[in-house]
């Protein structure tokens, strides 16, 4: 099969899944728990029928040659709202994932807002601005979408690394939606880098990277078709690192009550002279009454 072919109908088949999840994924009303997720989904159906209609106008030369600047900047508009969108999911799994410790959920979103605005910086200061006009935009988004692979790659490791002490399950929507996106994240840094390195084989490659979508796609249907199972109320020993961590972060976040302290009488030495004398008068007067 040539590989054009072979391309348009796993494209086919990617429209076809998105418009599965997306459909189980509202029928199920899970955009309540991950409402960014449910954008994602809702970005992806509506943008792709549009971008193809779009691509084929420009061969065939539709509403004077204008296909071309309109695919151009709706492309990289949902290229860019898709990254957006995926700093919210990543934010929403963490969330999720640390829903039972309240207390270290909120002050593990402070650092984690922290470590994207600085991956945004040094996915920034890598980029080239040579190019002006509109061939920086394409830059621009790729060096967004580099900085939230970073962070998706990031919290796959977490929640693996964390599971057991979050008791978290495997079968828990969030580690899926996880697990999917670190998926094509990987997908994502392996292509740039293979296509770099052997540019003859750019076509099996893009297969390959199809699918490894297609799979990720996969996954989230089977998680959104599977029955997810019930939360249970999260009991821990007193004693264990995850309770510990939670109370530290409970205490960090609250002000307390504030102690006035007042500075001493006198000087240190003078206070330990005080002590020694009225020991030695002690001791003569035992002596004293002793003989």
């Amino acid at each position: 099969m040539p590989s054009m072919t072979a391309m348009s109908l796993m494209s086919m088949a990617e429209f076809a899944l998105w418009v599965t999840l997306g459909f189980l994924f509202w029928t199920k009303k899970l955009h309540h728990r991950f409402p960014a997720m449910g954008g994602y989904l809702a970005l992806r159906v509506a943008s792709m029928p549009a971008l193809v209609v779009l691509f084929y106008g420009q061969s065939q030369h539709w509403i004077n040659d204008y296909c071309f600047p309109i695919y151009f900047y709706l492309f990289w508009g949902v290229y860019v709202a898709s990254a957006v969108f995926l700093f919210f999911i990543c934010m929403e799994v963490f969330r999720s994932a640390l829903s039972a410790f309240p207390a270290l959920m909120k002050f593990g979103i402070v650092i984690f807002r922290w470590a994207v605005f600085a991956s945004i910086i040094v996915s920034f200061s890598t980029i080239s601005y040579s190019h002006r006009g509109i061939l920086i935009i394409p830059s621009v988004a790729y060096g967004l979408m580099r900085s939230v692979s970073i962070v998706e790659l990031c919290l796959l490791g977490f929640l693996c690394l964390s599971m057991n002490a979050l008791r978290l399950s495997a079968r828990d929507l969030a580690f899926g939606i996880a697990l999917g996106f670190g998926l094509l994240s990987a997908n994502d840094f392996v292509v740039s880098l293979m296509i770099s390195v052997y540019s003859s084989l750019t076509a099996p490659i893009q297969l390959v990277s199809e699918a490894v979508l297609l799979a990720g796609i996969g996954i989230w249907l089977t998680y959104c078709a599977l029955p997810e199972p019930a939360r249970k109320p999260l009991m821990v020993p007193a004693n264990s690192t995850i309770f510990r961590w939670n109370e530290i972060a409970t205490a960090l976040g609250h002000t307390g009550t504030q102690v006035a302290v007042q500075p001493a009488g006198g000087f240190f030495l003078s206070d330990v002279e005080k002590v020694v004398e009225d020991t030695l008068s002690r001791n003569q007067k035992s002596h004293a009454s002793a003989s």
